[in-house]
């Protein structure tokens, strides 16, 4: 198998597994080692043949993926893509196979037998050449974030733009949980996920933090302690409208291969608040968010980028830190810390 990706592909489907093994096999860089079709066979086939790489169903017999992914995260830490349904619960245990440890996940395009799961083929082959280049222990490693007590008055208005791609949802979900109600500016997130997923990952962040988190709507309006998540399909911008700066929706073409990216929304924080923007940069691959940093930069405001060492994939942040973009380079527990004392 030479230097293959070795994949193990997990569903209760046997349909959904030839679909899987037959996209994943069509790739000359990856190899399909073995199949499972519950969570109890999963999980000793991930300990005994220690994959690159698992795609794993949620919802299976005897195991779930969740008490697969706990277990193996405890055992064996292992690179595991989770295949989720486009539903509120689907996305919902979604999120918490990410908080337990998942690399990433991949979208049932039409429910739990998904025969149009080719034209996710582009995406499927992606994701796992990315989740194989992930240290996972970089993307299981506990967190342990002193939240940050002190908040101050400030002179002039400003904004917080955080942007993240693979591996960012469970490092912002801690970020948010060490940012104070009383947080003394709007908090703009743009993080790289599938329609479908982006107003559970917002109610996910109000739930488990003290910030009020939305999924961005057009004409939502900023204020200080409120947070808005950029919904899946649509670029972010701010606009000034009047004394208030508002939200705008629009579904123009991708940039670095996304939609929403992270730069649009920087661009338009730097261009309405200035000196205000502290712009944070989190792990994912690719460059998005290095023109919206260096526009932030030009306009005098503050780039936060995390640190190697923490980050599952250290592409976006590298970027921006070898351009000389970045005022700090910090890891994923110094994040919040940072945003406050810039506030």
């Amino acid at each position: 198998m030479g230097n293959k990706i070795r994949v193990l592909v997990v569903d209760d489907s046997f349909l959904m597994r030839k679909l899987l093994s037959d996209i994943i096999a069509g790739d000359p860089d990856l190899v399909v080692i073995d199949k499972a079709k519950n969570g109890q066979e999963a999980l000793e086939k991930i300990l005994q043949l220690n994959p690159d790489v698992v795609t794993m169903d949620i919802n299976m017999p005897l195991m779930d993926g969740l008490a697969v992914l706990k277990e193996v995260m405890i055992k064996q830490p292992t690179r595991i893509i989770m295949i989720s349904a486009y539903t509120r619960s689907g996305a919902s245990a979604t999120f918490d196979a990410l908080k337990l440890g998942a690399v990433d996940f991949i979208p049932k395009p039409s429910g739990e037998i998904s025969l149009d799961l080719r034209r996710l083929k582009d995406e499927i082959i992606a994701k796992i050449k990315i989740a194989a280049a992930v240290d996972i222990h970089k993307a299981v490693g506990s967190l342990t974030i002193a939240p940050f007590k002190e908040t101050r008055k400030i002179s002039e208005p400003k904004v917080v733009v955080i942007g993240a791609s693979t591996g960012g949802p469970r490092v912002l979900l801690e970020i948010m949980q060490h940012l104070p109600h009383a947080i003394t500016a709007p908090i703009m997130i743009v993080q790289h996920m599938p329609e479908g997923f982006t107003l559970t990952f917002a109610e996910r962040l109000a739930w488990e933090s003290e910030i009020r988190t939305k999924e961005a709507e057009n004409d939502d309006i900023l204020e200080p302690g409120k947070a808005f998540v950029a919904p899946a399909g649509y670029h972010t911008i701010l606009e000034k409208s009047g004394s208030q700066v508002c939200v705008r929706l629009n579904q123009d073409p991708f940039i670095n291969f996304v939609r929403p990216s992270i730069d649009p929304t920087l661009m338009s924080a730097a261009e309405i608040f200035g000196t205000g923007v502290i712009a944070v940069i989190l792990t994912g691959m690719g460059k998005d968010g290095l023109d919206g940093a260096r526009r932030v930069k030009e306009k005098g405001g503050v780039v936060i980028v995390q640190n190697q060492e923490t980050s599952a994939v250290w592409g976006m942040p590298r970027v921006v830190s070898e351009a000389g973009l970045a005022n700090e380079v910090v890891p994923a527990d110094g994040i919040a810390d940072a945003i406050l004392r810039y506030l």
